[in-house]
């Protein structure tokens, strides 16, 4: 009979194991409606609700208009997550737009939060990921194409037409968080050390030093 339980037991712990993964989005709202309070100085894992609430909460008009692309990227995120409308918050979801200069790039980042699905408005992208065992994937996409980017994964898009090109991405996270590599290794506050990054990239510590003069 315990033998019987402890096979249970470890059935249960196992389906459990297989369906952590499905969660990969926010957790389950508790109410209807919890449109985000960004004034509040309450911490917590999201943000309170605001007590006072219009249709406008709810609405976003940012996406309407190309980003500017004049930077070293030559590419520019509009965000449509909670920090810039509220009304999303509890509910799993947001958006972005992405507009790219010809040649501009979004450069290879993650996002730890959600996993991210595009839908091309204009122009023609390289896009790709890389697994956690190596393995690139990469396709070029045009418009009306999607293609998807699985959480946590490194990933980029590459303008490759000789115009604009843009998209719209869509997030299962209110706020999926972004970390771009060569940001993050090189333009940490305090500094990630010199030698450290000069022996993750088999280089010099003044290769390093003239990178991260790039990032100042």
């Amino acid at each position: 009979m315990a033998r019987l339980q402890l096979s249970a037991v470890a059935a249960c712990a196992v389906l459990l194991a297989l369906a952590a993964p499905s969660l990969a989005g926010d957790p389950d709202m508790l109410q209807d409606v919890c449109v985000a309070d960004l004034k509040s100085s309450i911490k917590l894992n999201g943000f309170p609700c605001k007590a006072d609430i219009t249709a406008d909460d709810f609405f976003f008009a940012g996406l309407k208009k190309a980003g500017n692309t004049n930077n070293p990227a030559g590419s520019n995120v509009t965000a449509a997550n909670v920090q810039s409308f509220p009304g999303v918050n509890t509910l799993g979801v947001s958006m972005a737009r992405i507009d790219y200069a010809p040649g501009g790039q979004n450069p290879p980042h993650t996002h730890p939060r959600a996993t991210e699905i595009i839908f091309v408005l204009e122009g023609v992208l390289e896009v790709g990921f890389i697994t956690t065992a190596n393995k690139l994937f990469t396709k070029t996409i045009t418009v009306g194409d999607v293609f998807v980017f699985p959480r946590g994964l490194v990933h980029f898009q590459q303008n490759r037409g000789h115009g604009p090109a843009s998209v719209i991405a869509g997030f299962n996270s209110q706020l999926q968080g972004t970390q771009a590599i060569a940001t993050t290794l090189f333009a940490a506050a305090p500094p990630v050390p010199s030698d450290v990054l000069a022996k993750a990239f088999r280089v010099g510590t003044e290769d390093i030093d003239a990178v991260k003069a790039k990032f100042k």
